[in-house]
């Protein structure tokens, strides 16, 4: 199953020659779990912990981690009180975990009435790369580390459809006019003026494309190098697709007030219906097979990593 795909994955690894993988995995503290309520969950969640730390094990085999540690943290959002580091990748429950975490850190009473402007622009939370390296250290090394990932391909059509299908004022300016102007044969005026309805096809384009015309975003780089799997050993790995059972059974890990449940509001587009695997299936009809392929090949390492089913 590999063997297409192993330079790719060594490649990738390569680049962290300096990156110390800790040699056993942690076990996670259950103390404050009772009863057998969890059970399935608790099962699913160390099925996943083995599965990534093997995947990681098998090719990862570097000392130590002397740099890169910056960048590599940059993603993760700390919550003292509570000793958490959330790595957050965008479309994947991020806005509702951000909304726990202010709670949690005492920041506001409910999670349901904190505006969306408030959660990501409001500056409220603080990411462990804006601590000195004894404070990362001391908080990779002793707090609870949890990702939240999701399907790759659902992932990236929700993005799709948040930033180009809706009006946005920085998405399509930036990276709306720029895919039109390179992607899209005679495009009239008024489209390279807006950036606005840029087409799927057209943004698949401009993702495999090695000459971007404009760079990379949070909402579809690959978890590898968001929050870095490999280098950093995830005490938990939660999944979008069952969200809310693997959330609250974190919640009561970390031991989170009784009555703070994990919200289950959509954010934004509440209208809309949600990107699951019958709307990714519409949306990749617009590609051609060399296309979906591709794409499948961009984001093989989340597929690998977190034990997805290839679309």
């Amino acid at each position: 199953q590999l063997s297409g795909h192993q330079k790719m994955t060594e490649s990738f690894l390569s680049q962290f020659k300096e990156v110390y993988l800790p040699p056993a995995m942690r076990p996670l503290n259950k103390s404050l779990i009772k009863g057998d309520k969890w059970k399935d969950v608790d099962g699913a969640q160390e099925r996943r912990r083995s599965f990534l730390y093997g995947f990681c094990k098998k090719y990862n085999n570097r000392k130590k981690l002397q740099t890169h540690l910056v960048h590599v943290v940059s993603r993760i959002y700390v919550e003292d009180r509570h000793k958490i580091l959330y790595c957050e990748v965008p479309k994947a429950g991020c806005s509702n975990w951000k909304r726990v975490l202010m709670v949690l850190n005492g920041l506001a009473m409910s999670a349901h009435n904190i505006s969306h402007d408030d959660v990501h622009y409001g500056k409220h939370l603080k990411k462990l790369d804006s601590y000195d390296l004894k404070g990362i250290y001391t908080r990779l090394n002793t707090y609870t580390k949890t990702i939240f990932v999701r399907d790759p391909m659902e992932r990236l059509v929700s993005a799709f459809r948040d930033k180009f299908e809706h009006p946005n004022t920085y998405y399509h300016p930036v990276f709306g006019k720029a895919i039109i102007k390179k992607y899209r044969q005679n495009a009239d005026e008024e489209a390279l003026k807006t950036g606005s309805g840029v087409k799927f096809k057209e943004f698949i384009q401009y993702l495999l494309d090695s000459h971007r015309p404009v760079g990379m975003d949070i909402h579809w780089e690959q978890v590898s190098k968001l929050c870095y799997p490999c280098l950093i050993n995830y005490d938990f790995i939660g999944k979008f697709e069952t969200l809310e059972e693997d959330a609250n059974y974190f919640l009561q890990l970390v031991g989170a007030p009784a009555e703070l449940r994990f919200p289950n509001f959509k954010d934004r587009h509440s209208s809309d219906e949600r990107t699951n695997a019958e709307v990714v299936r519409q949306y990749l009809k617009e590609l051609s097979k060399q296309e979906r392929q591709l794409t499948y090949d961009f984001y093989y390492l989340d597929y690998l990593m977190f034990n997805y089913t290839s679309p």
